[in-house]
């Protein structure tokens, strides 16, 4: 396991040298959205409206944004679970140039497929604390605001070593949370052989 230090906009080399399980912190131009944006655009037809050029790291989240004296003052910043969004995953990888989506858990498939092909990573937190990261984070703009809200809207941000992200899913179609899922099951069959739980175990329904 390695830690890297990367600038934005990511190069091809940056990403293909990164496996999974290994550090990263990002420092430079993003741009925030979750599902609103994406089926604005991808299933609405609608154009983004705004430029990504240099901005290829595409960030899960709904921060937490409100003005006061007149300023954007972020309160609160904790990217959210990118699964919900793989319906867009393969999408938003090849059309808007990605080199690194950050967010929570993990991705599908299509989506990984789409990495594997574009050269692309996901990465996700290494701790769930909306505070942690404030400091990293300066708003530039957003975009959106009126279509969408304040937490569907895209946020134009700069990061200065923003992180600890982990790498899960690498551009070689390697997913870290494939080994944990198996891990998993591992020890839960060894536990219910231990304590005398059936092999058939299922949960009582409430309703």
């Amino acid at each position: 396991m390695a830690t890297y230090y990367l600038n934005i906009p990511l190069k091809e080399e940056d990403v293909t040298k990164l496996k999974i399980g290994d550090i990263v912190y990002v420092s430079g131009d993003v741009f925030t959205g979750r599902s609103r944006l994406q089926k604005y655009v991808f299933d609405e037809k609608n154009q983004l409206g705004f430029s990504i050029e240099n901005k290829n790291v595409f960030i899960h989240v709904g921060p937490v944004i409100v003005k006061e004296n007149g300023e954007w003052d972020m309160k609160s910043f904790m990217p959210t679970s990118s699964i919900r969004f793989e319906k867009w995953g393969a999408k938003s990888v090849q059309q808007w140039d990605l080199r690194m989506i950050i967010g929570k858990t993990t991705m599908g498939q299509e989506t990984m497929n789409a990495m594997q092909k574009y050269k692309c990573v996901h990465v996700s937190p290494q701790a769930v604390s909306p505070n942690l990261w404030l400091d990293s984070l300066t708003i530039q703009d957003v975009h959106l605001f009126e279509e969408l809200g304040s937490i569907e809207a895209s946020w134009q941000l700069k990061a200065d070593k923003l992180g600890p992200f982990v790498v899960d899913i690498d551009c070689y179609g390697n997913n870290l949370f494939d080994g944990v899922t198996e891990k998993v099951e591992e020890n839960k069959r060894k536990v219910f052989e231990k304590i005398g739980i059936p092999a058939d175990f299922s949960y009582t329904k409430l309703y």
